[in-house]
């Protein structure tokens, strides 16, 4: 009970100093001002889900009599777990490989901004760790209906973000992510797809794996 508690507490805490770093950052104030502001971006999303089942969790652990609080991070499990692992399994390799995909650069500058690794680690990497760690460790793996609903929640998320980072670049005039800015509509419909079938399998791939 112990490690879970110091788990999600750790992982509340680091996700919420990552968020709140990043409204001291230089390039807070471009994206502020866009339509959607930081909401546009699936890290942030991801980021809100996963914040809220760790509160779930840290409840779960604090009450354990109240069974709602587990049931609720369960849930949230299904969607926050699988987004994360596609934002960490996207993120790093275009940040290594191909940061011009990945990474805007400042209104009027050429140079492409770049998080402090201390940031980028609570946004993009601490979310999938602490998930992972804590469905491995701590929790059982799902059952029929579990798994019976994670297509269900991949399509809603899918269909979801692909809608509003659509309407957001028809505001904005670009896309948050510059992959989804340099491709046609067809390409992107095609890169949404691919992303969340490969959610859906993630999460069955982990569940396959949980003993």
């Amino acid at each position: 009970m112990a490690l879970q508690f110091l788990l999600h507490a750790g992982a509340i805490s680091t996700m919420t100093y990552g968020y709140n770093a990043l409204h001291h950052l230089t390039i807070d104030s471009f994206i502020a001002s866009q339509y959607g502001g930081h909401l546009q971006f699936l890290t942030i999303q991801g980021l809100a889900v996963s914040w809220l089942t760790m509160v779930a969790a840290l409840l779960a652990n604090l009450f354990p009599s109240i069974k709602a609080f587990r049931s609720v991070k369960r849930s949230l499990f299904i969607v926050a777990m699988p987004v994360e692992v596609m934002v960490s399994s996207i993120y790093w390799p275009l940040l290594l490989f191909w940061p011009h995909l990945i990474l805007q650069a400042m209104p009027g500058e050429s140079a492409m901004f770049r998080i402090p690794l201390r940031i980028d680690f609570c946004l993009h990497a601490m979310p999938a760790i602490s998930l992972l760690a804590d469905f491995m460790l701590f929790e059982k793996k799902y059952r029929r209906s579990g798994l019976a609903l994670a297509p269900v929640m991949a399509l809603v998320a899918t269909v979801g973000y692909s809608t509003w980072a659509e309407h957001c670049a028809t505001k904005n005039g670009t896309f948050p992510y510059p992959f989804l800015t340099v491709n046609p509509f067809e390409i992107r419909l095609r890169i949404y797809t691919a992303v969340g079938v490969c959610a859906c399998i993630s999460f069955y791939a982990l569940n396959a794996l949980h003993r």
